[in-house]
């Protein structure tokens, strides 16, 4: 509701499954669950009538506060207490040399900026293959810089058998 409480100020008590209001008034739970996942809860409506701030938090004529929580709330609030820890905030300062060095990789060196393809199917085709030569790349990369280089050629003979036939190869 415009103009009303901010939604933060409306605490959600995990040990009774309820909602507390600004107004320290309990809305409890409803027994309905949307489709979408959330979960209802109601106030009473003789608690409401006589509540100072009401007009900050419902206009309904039955005066009942209705304030919905995803079942998957108490996950995502988790992820982000975990995100302030000072491990993850460590290990975020890696994602840009790790994870996002890979699509920039695709975007800038492998054509993935843009795409011929149309069509969920296609792009997704030509999305794995893009992503299955990179790999082999990357993985052609990490056996050249092993420091036994005999590795790299059993390795290649056993993908390609037909190389140990051609005497240039090894």
């Amino acid at each position: 509701m415009q103009g009303g409480h901010e939604w933060w100020k409306y605490v959600y008590d995990e040990y009774y499954d309820c909602i507390l209001c600004p107004e320290n008034q309990v809305l409890k739970y409803s027994t309905t669950t949307t489709r979408e996942g959330y979960r209802q809860y109601k106030s009473g409506p003789k608690i409401c009538a006589n509540c100072p701030t009401r007009h900050l938090c419902t206009k309904s004529k039955d005066f009942v506060k209705t304030v919905q929580r995803h079942i998957w709330k108490g996950y995502e609030e988790l992820a982000e207490d975990i995100r302030h820890t000072p491990i993850y905030q460590r290990l975020y300062k890696a994602r840009k040399e790790t994870i996002e060095r890979v699509f920039a990789d695709a975007k800038e060196r492998h054509g993935m900026r843009y795409t011929r393809y149309r069509g969920l199917a296609q792009v997704t085709n030509w999305v794995k293959l893009k992503f299955a030569a990179m790999n082999l790349k990357k993985f052609a990369n990490r056996l050249w810089k092993d420091t036994r280089p005999s590795l790299f050629y059993e390795i290649i003979t056993l993908i390609f058998p037909n190389c140990r036939q051609n005497p240039s190869f090894a």
